[in-house]
This record gives structure tokens, C-alpha cells and sequence, in this order.
């Protein structure tokens, strides 16, 4: 099974990859969306979760900045993509930095208007962190053979396959030529066996 550019980049350098690239910015994202939860659900006693909220809003968008960074600067220069499913992995990967971006410049108050506001605004932001990064996951795990693409040796064997197929072939020029040579050695024979008799006389 062939694997994604998306899936040996996190199995590279096992297990600082993964942790880096995967595990921390999922698990600051989820972490702020069960602090958003719990803000909700009891709003009287949510100071504490709104200091994490916070203290995360600010820390998963900035982390993640440096993540899309090191991506766009070292990694994709470099990768080959291996059809569609390649590089729908790799770009939902990196489409996290709008959501993650945006609460970012929430928590910093360029944006956002009352806090009520600003918190689903947050909740939203983090469904749609949740769902690209997914997306990355579910088609980072994909064989990318499934999308129609193939690896450079079986495309070229597959090539030359095909060149071979459309080389034109003259079976009738083939055909006399056969012939021609038969007849040939025939004569070659017949002018043999009559040398021996006449040497067998003499």
C-alpha cells in the first residue's frame, strides 16, 4: 500500500512528527472547545475555564502559525503530490490556520464585538478547525493508488506498454520475407543433394 505525502511526514522522526504536527494542535483545539462547553453550560462558574479559553485561543493560533510556516517553507517545496487525495490531505491540513487564526485575532481584540458573540464565534471557528483536520486524517490514511494515481516505475512499465502497443508491425512484409528465406534454403538443399550424386558418380 502506498502512503500519502500527509501520512510519511508524520511518520517521520517517529514520535516528534506526529506529536508536533498532529497531536498538539488537535488536542489545544479540542481542549478549547470543551472549555467553550463548559463556559456555556454553567457561565456563573466559568471563570477558570475562561482564563484557559484564553490562554488556548491565543496558544493554538500562534502555535499553529508556526506549524503553517514550517509546512509552506520546508515541506512543500519538496513534496511530489500523489494525485488528488494527496493533496486534499495536505491542504485541509493547512486550511486549519484560518480557524485557528481567526480566534487568535479574536483573543487579541481585533475583532469579535461582545463576548458573548465572540464565543460562539469561537465554537464555530473550532467546528471548522475539527472538520478540515479530519478531512487531513481520513484521506492522509487513504491509499493514494485509489485516486488514479501511480507510482513513477509502474507509470513508466505502463508507458512503454503502451509505446509498444502502437508500434506498427507489417505482417504481410514479415510473411514474405519468410518465405523468400525458405525458399532460399530450399534452393541451398536441392543444390547440395545434386553436388553429392554427380561426386557419387564420379
Amino acid at each position: 500500500m502506498m502512503m500519502t505525502n500527509y501520512m510519511e511526514v508524520l511518520m517521520s522522526n517517529e514520535p516528534w512528527n506526529l506529536i508536533a504536527f498532529m497531536v498538539l494542535p488537535v488536542a489545544m483545539a479540542e481542549l478549547l472547545t470543551a472549555a467553550e462547553l463548559f463556559i456555556l453550560a454553567r457561565p456563573e462558574r466559568s471563570a477558570g475555564w475562561k482564563r484557559l479559553s484564553h490562554g488556548l485561543g491565543l496558544a493554538a493560533g500562534i502555535y499553529f502559525a508556526i506549524v503553517f510556516l514550517y509546512f509552506v517553507l520546508h515541506v512543500i517545496p519538496g513534496l511530489t503530490f500523489r494525485g488528488w487525495i494527496d493533496e486534499l490531505a495536505v491542504f485541509a491540513y493547512l486550511a486549519g490556520i484560518f480557524p485557528l487564526g481567526a480566534i487568535t485575532l479574536q483573543e487579541l481584540g481585533v475583532f469579535g464585538g461582545p463576548s458573548a458573540k465572540r464565543q460562539w464565534h469561537h465554537i464555530l471557528l473550532l467546528i471548522g478547525f475539527l472538520i478540515v483536520s479530519h478531512i487531513a486524517m481520513i484521506f492522509g490514511m487513504v491509499d493514494p493508488t485509489l485516486g488514479g494515481w501511480q507510482p513513477p516505475v509502474q507509470q513508466n512499465m505502463m508507458n512503454m506498454q503502451h509505446d509498444m502497443g502502437n508500434m506498427p508491425m507489417d505482417h504481410d512484409d514479415m510473411g514474405h520475407m519468410n518465405n523468400a528465406d525458405m525458399n532460399e534454403m530450399h534452393q541451398s538443399m536441392h543444390h547440395g543433394s545434386h553436388s553429392m550424386n554427380q561426386g557419387s558418380q564420379q
